[in-house]
C-alpha cells in the first residue's frame, strides 16, 4: 500500500502497480503498468501522476525507484512528448534567427531532405546513440538501390545540424543527453587546392587584357578576396591614399530558385583590413577609370550602387555571370578544371612562397585561427622546407669538396 500524505493524498515517489491484460490482433498479451505521483499540481492541488509499462513486475518497479529518487532528489523532469520532427520544427522557428539566411537556408533543407524522413517520427526523448549512427551509415550506403550515397562530408554537415539541434534540447531540458556525441560521423576527404602555378598565373594575366571583368579577376588573385567579398567592394572601404582595403560584407544570393541577392557580413563575422601592393591599388585606379566610362554612357540609365565591380548600368554582377566568364579564360589557357575560389588559393600559396608568415596569411584571408590556414597550406611550407634542406645540402657539398 502506498503511504498517504496528511491531506490524504498519495506522497511524491509512491506508486502501485498491477498486471494488465489486452488482445492485440487477436492474441492476449500481458503486460505490467505502475503508476507513480510526481507532483502536486499548484493550482488544482491534484496528484500529478506518471504511468509506466514494462514486460515484467520486476522492471516496472525499478523503473519506478529510478523516478522516485529523482523526486527526492528534485531533479525529476517530465518526459518530452515531442517527436524529433517537431522539435526540428521548434528549433528552425526559434533557435536559428541568429544565423545567415544561406546557413539558415542550408539547415533546413538537411533536415527535410534527409534527417525528418529517417528520423522525424521517432520520439525526442527515444532517440537513441545507436539510430543516430545507423542513420549516418544509411546516409553513406543507402539499403535502397535507386538512393544516392551522400559523401562524407555533406554526413558530416547534417551531423552537425542534428548535434545543434539535439543539443538545445538538451539546454531546454527536453532530454538529458545529446545521443549524437556518441555517434562517429564520417571523416570528410581533405578537399584538394588547385592554385595556378607561375606559368598558369602568366598566362591568365595575359588572356585577360581587355576582358570585361579584367581587374575583378585580377584583384581578387592578389588579394585572396572570396567571391562575395570581392562582389561586395564599395568605394567607400578603399583608401588608394593609404593603400588600404576594408572588408566588411560580402554580396550573397538566397540559395533558391530565383533567390534574391543581398549583403552580409564576412564569413566568421570577421571584419579585416588589407595592405594592398602598389600594383593593387593601381588595378583599383584602372577600375575607377572604366566604371566611369561605363556611367558616362549608362547616362540616366545608371544606378547608383557604390559598387566597385558592376556591370554597365551601375548594378550588382551577379556570381554566375562571373564564374561562367572565368571558367571561359581558364579553358583558353588550358586549366579548365580550375574554380574560381581557386584563384584565393593562388594569392595564399604565392604570399606563402614570397615569405610571408602564417599569421600574416590568416589575417588577410580571414581565417578564424592560424591553425587553420597552416592545416590547408601545410604543404606548401612542407615544401619550403624541404627546398630549404636541399639548398643546405648543396651548400655542404660545396665547401666539403
Amino acid at each position: 500500500m502506498p503511504h498517504k500524505n496528511k491531506t490524504g493524498r498519495a506522497a511524491n515517489g509512491s506508486g502501485s502497480i498491477r498486471k494488465r491484460e489486452v488482445t492485440r490482433n487477436g492474441k492476449p498479451y500481458t503486460y505490467w503498468e505502475g503508476r507513480i505521483t510526481v507532483d502536486i499540481d499548484p493550482i488544482t492541488g491534484k496528484q500529478v501522476q506518471r504511468t509506466i509499462t514494462g514486460k515484467t513486475q520486476k522492471e516496472v518497479a525499478q523503473k519506478m525507484r529510478e523516478i522516485a529518487v529523482e523526486v527526492d532528489q528534485k531533479t525529476y523532469k517530465a518526459p518530452c512528448k515531442l517527436t524529433l520532427g517537431e522539435w526540428l520544427d521548434i528549433w528552425k522557428a526559434e533557435y536559428t534567427g541568429d544565423v545567415k539566411p544561406s546557413t539558415a537556408y542550408l539547415y533546413g533543407r538537411n533536415i527535410d531532405q534527409y534527417i525528418i524522413p529517417y528520423l522525424g517520427a521517432v520520439k525526442l526523448e527515444k532517440l537513441t546513440p545507436l539510430q543516430v549512427q545507423e542513420f549516418y551509415n544509411r546516409l553513406l550506403k543507402p539499403d535502397k538501390e535507386e538512393a544516392r550515397p551522400l559523401s562524407a562530408k555533406t554526413v558530416r554537415n547534417v551531423h552537425g545540424v542534428l548535434h545543434k539541434a539535439l543539443e538545445q534540447a538538451v539546454q531546454v531540458g527536453y532530454i538529458r543527453s545529446n545521443p549524437a556525441n556518441a555517434c562517429k560521423p564520417p571523416r570528410a576527404a581533405k578537399a584538394e587546392i588547385r592554385p595556378l602555378d607561375a606559368d598558369q598565373v602568366s598566362a591568365f594575366l595575359k588572356s585577360l587584357q581587355g576582358h570585361p571583368h579584367e581587374y575583378l579577376y585580377q584583384v581578387t588573385m592578389f588579394t585572396g578576396l572570396r567571391q562575395g567579398e570581392v562582389l561586395g567592394l564599395t568605394w567607400d572601404c578603399l583608401d588608394m591614399e593609404r593603400g588600404t582595403l576594408l572588408v566588411k560584407q560580402q554580396l550573397r544570393r538566397e540559395q533558391k530558385k530565383g533567390g534574391k541577392y543581398y549583403f552580409s557580413l564576412t564569413k566568421n563575422n570577421k571584419i579585416r583590413v588589407l595592405t594592398l601592393a602598389p600594383s593593387v591599388v593601381r588595378l583599383f585606379r584602372l577600375q575607377k577609370i572604366r566604371q566611369n566610362g561605363m556611367r558616362a554612357k549608362a547616362g540616366e540609365l545608371w544606378q547608383e550602387t557604390n559598387l566597385i565591380f558592376t556591370n554597365e548600368m551601375g548594378d550588382r554582377l551577379s556570381y554566375r555571370t562571373v564564374y561562367d566568364c572565368f571558367k571561359r579564360v581558364m579553358v583558353k589557357i588550358g586549366a579548365p578544371s580550375t574554380r574560381f575560389h581557386d584563384l584565393r588559393h593562388t594569392y595564399a600559396v604565392m604570399a606563402i612562397q614570397s615569405g610571408d608568415d602564417i599569421k600574416t596569411v590568416q589575417e588577410n584571408l580571414g581565417h578564424a585561427t592560424a591553425a587553420f590556414t597552416l592545416d590547408v597550406y601545410g604543404h606548401v611550407t612542407a615544401q619550403m622546407k624541404q627546398a630549404s634542406a636541399d639548398r643546405m645540402e648543396k651548400f655542404i657539398q660545396s665547401v666539403s669538396a
